[in-house]
């Protein structure tokens, strides 16, 4: 399941947890949606900024919902930019999570419904 799920739903809360290891996103109609990472061994994932108020996501319909991406490699591994960009008629909130890791784990974010 991708982001684009939340496309016509209207959200009543988000949550970003402290330690910026995942996003819970609660609906209108009582849905429950989850961005983190599945931690396995070697790598970290983490929610490096949230650009934009994520009020404007509250209360109206999400509109827009994208995610994109960038790989690369350095000398001890590999790393991936993950980017969400989440959309209402108030505004944009744009999501930026960084993993890295040795090269052989996933720098992946998931997004599940809960």
């Amino acid at each position: 399941m991708g982001i684009e799920a939340l496309l016509g739903h209207t959200l009543t809360n988000v949550f970003v947890d402290g330690d910026r290891e995942f996003i819970k996103f609660e609906t209108l109609d009582g849905s429950e949606f989850k961005m983190y990472h599945r931690q396995d061994c070697c790598e970290s994932v983490t929610l490096e900024e949230v650009i934009g108020d994520i009020q404007d996501l509250i209360g109206s319909p999400i509109l827009e919902a994208e995610e994109s991406g960038e790989t690369g490699e350095e000398d001890y591994g590999s790393y991936t930019w993950t980017f969400y960009k989440l959309g209402t008629i108030k505004g944009h909130v744009n999501l930026r999570w960084f993993g890295s890791s040795n090269g052989y784990y996933s720098e992946s974010v998931d997004f599940e419904k809960v």
